[in-house]
């Protein structure tokens, strides 16, 4: 469904079933060159067991309009006007990768309207290879390509889906391939920009209970990197995936889902 933000149109899976904002709600926010399509399984399943599900695609991401804002926390203010146009008084966020940042902001920002925070792949700093920044910023190809390898363990590189014939690696590549023209440079950006302190600062206004959900073979977002921020807020538990890169929507989809149902 779509909603309307800042005059642009936002779409917003709401995982089979039709939105409820009567009922305790679920925005799920995707990473860099991402859309609503990474939380398949989970949206699904929340939506089918009494939540109302918005796994949204960000501006210029997916099928909203708009260009993305250029910071973290732009990007958090911009969430916190998107529950406004749902009609959200309180929601709980579940951010990947650049989402989990835009999460957390948004949850620092106005605390009173998150009721649960689960941060998945997610550190301080995240810092984007500099090579990397260079090929997304140029729009070359090899930019997915570098995304999509380091994004995922080493054992997916050679099988290790769930569903028999499945290529998690070229569903990646697919889903990254689909993304608008500057849409990957502008998500690596800004988290590249968003300041270690900043994010510290914000940890620690977040008043609800936090998730880390963290991938054991994540090399994109280390699970070392990922303690300090931890420490920082007020109620965390964190959850390491073994064997689990950053992509563990698509490697670990069931191990997922169990610690978001713990969490939200």
């Amino acid at each position: 469904m779509f909603f309307t933000v800042d005059g642009r149109k936002v779409y917003a899976a709401t995982g089979g079933r039709p939105f409820d904002p009567k009922l305790p709600t679920i925005v799920f926010v995707h990473g860099a060159a991402g859309d609503h399509t990474v939380w398949a399984l989970q949206t699904r399943w929340f939506a089918y067991h009494g939540r109302s599900v918005l796994a949204i695609d960000l501006p210029g991401n997916g099928r909203s309009e708009g260009e993305m804002p250029a910071s973290v926390p732009a990007l958090g203010q911009w969430l916190i006007r998107f529950l406004d146009a749902a009609g959200l008084e309180k929601a709980a966020l579940v951010g990947h990768s650049l989402g989990s940042l835009v999460a957390l902001e948004a949850a620092a920002q106005a605390p009173d309207r998150v009721w649960a925070l689960a941060l998945l792949g997610s550190a301080l700093p995240m810092k984007v290879n500099d090579e990397l920044l260079a090929l997304a910023r140029e729009g070359d190809h090899k930019a997915y390509e570098l995304v999509n390898d380091w994004a995922h363990s080493r054992k997916t590189h050679i099988g290790g889906a769930r569903m028999p014939g499945l290529n998690i690696i070229g569903g990646g590549m697919r889903l990254n391939e689909q993304s608008r023209p500057g849409a990957l440079y502008a998500a690596f950006s800004a988290v590249n920009s968003y300041p270690e302190a900043t994010g510290y600062a914000a940890a620690a206004k977040v008043t609800c209970p936090v998730l880390m959900l963290l991938g054991e073979r994540d090399m994109m977002t280390p699970p070392r990197a990922a303690r300090a921020l931890a420490a920082k807020f007020a109620s965390c538990e964190t959850v390491t995936l073994p064997e689990c890169g950053h992509s563990m929507m698509a490697e670990r989809p069931d191990e997922t889902l169990d610690a978001l149902r713990e969490a939200v």
